[in-house]
């Protein structure tokens, strides 16, 4: 998925942390499992996080027994991502995975969080905390290839402080029923979030997306962009919400859903939402929920292009707008081929 420099490898629970390069020990990153952090490090644990959103949030406060923590100390700019790589392997296991970022006062740093599972049927309720403190930067990509019988119910709470930039980015691919929930509150005057996503699904997989951008600060900006095809007897769920507090006057906050049906058998639900408590203020949703346009459609196949090249096209350059501006441009080309593997399974649905 990238070219890392330092890799964090759970499996079934079990923590494995690669060496991390002189420069970075020396400017004092710390990647690392919660048991070997000091009590001033841990009393940061969770504090994005709280008591958690929903009751799943609490199961893995409660039960995650090794959490991965991350801190970039102030100042510090990563010169290459980190990859964190989480595997169930051992059918009919529950696991409560927890990945903790920090990123300290105008420091930098860029995370990919790829989470897999084997053939067999796991629960997996992953919670990751991403917390940017004041000019701090981070890119976060996550990428779901769970199997086929995986159901996943997870939680990823921000905050991002001022004039804080974030950087999140979602790929759903896998799973039976996978679900994600995505909490960021922009807590700090002038801070930005860019949230993205494209997710596909196919067989009678179903892709569950919850989000809410709560702005507390003035002059704080989001931008939501969700795409998503679903083939076959596939179903996505996208609900969104954007709440400005009375606070954060001269916000501007955006949240648009777009999905593509690739079977008649196919469902998407769409339903943003907003909740304004002041006035100067721009925000926006939108959503759009249909076929593969048949003009555009026409049109490729007018001057010459084969019919299932056409859509594979079609899909392929709706899905671009996301995939092009992921926030680790390694990870792009890998991204675009899991996508045509799936365009090339569901052609048949096309017609």
């Amino acid at each position: 998925m990238a070219d890392p420099t330092v890799t964090v490898t759970v499996v079934d629970g079990a923590v494995h942390v690669s060496d991390l390069p002189g420069r970075w020990s020396d400017a004092g990153v710390v990647i690392t499992t919660a048991d070997r952090l000091d009590d001033a490090d841990l009393a940061g644990l969770g504090v994005v996080a709280g008591a958690g959103p929903d009751v799943f949030a609490a199961l893995n406060d409660a039960l995650s027994a090794h959490p991965v923590v991350v801190q970039v100390p102030r100042g510090v700019r990563l010169d290459a991502p980190i990859l964190v790589v989480d595997h169930v392997a051992t059918a009919g296991l529950a696991t409560f995975g927890r990945l903790v970022v920090r990123v300290g006062e105008g420091a930098e740093a860029t995370v990919v969080h790829h989470a897999t599972s084997g053939e067999g049927a796991v629960l997996t309720i992953p919670l990751t905390e991403l917390d940017v403190a004041r000019g701090g930067r981070l890119g976060y990509l996550h990428v779901q290839e769970l199997g086929a019988e995986a159901w996943q119910v997870g939680s990823l709470l921000a905050r991002v402080d001022q004039e804080a930039d974030l950087q999140a980015a979602l790929v759903g691919l896998g799973g039976s029923y996978a679900r994600l929930r995505t909490d960021c509150r922009m807590a700090g005057r002038g801070s930005n979030t860019d949230l993205l996503a494209a997710y596909f699904g196919e067989a009678d997989q179903t892709l569950d997306f919850r989000t809410f951008q709560f702005h507390d600060a003035p002059d704080t900006t989001s931008n939501l962009l969700f795409k998503g095809a679903v083939g076959g007897r596939s179903r996505s769920v996208y609900t969104g919400l954007i709440r400005v507090d009375k606070e954060a006057r001269g916000t501007n906050a955006f949240q648009t859903n777009r999905n593509v049906k690739l079977s008649d058998d196919a469902w998407a639900e769409s339903v943003p939402n907003l909740e304004i408590e002041t006035n100067d203020v721009h925000c926006s949703h939108a959503s759009t929920v249909g076929p593969v346009d048949p003009e555009q459609r026409f049109y490729l196949e007018s001057r010459g292009v084969p019919p299932q090249q056409a859509d594979r096209l079609i899909v392929g350059g709706f899905f671009d707008e996301v995939v092009r501006a992921l926030p680790v441009a390694a990870a792009v080309p890998a991204v675009r081929a899991r996508i045509a593997a799936k365009l090339d399974r569901t052609a048949g649905d096309l017609r």
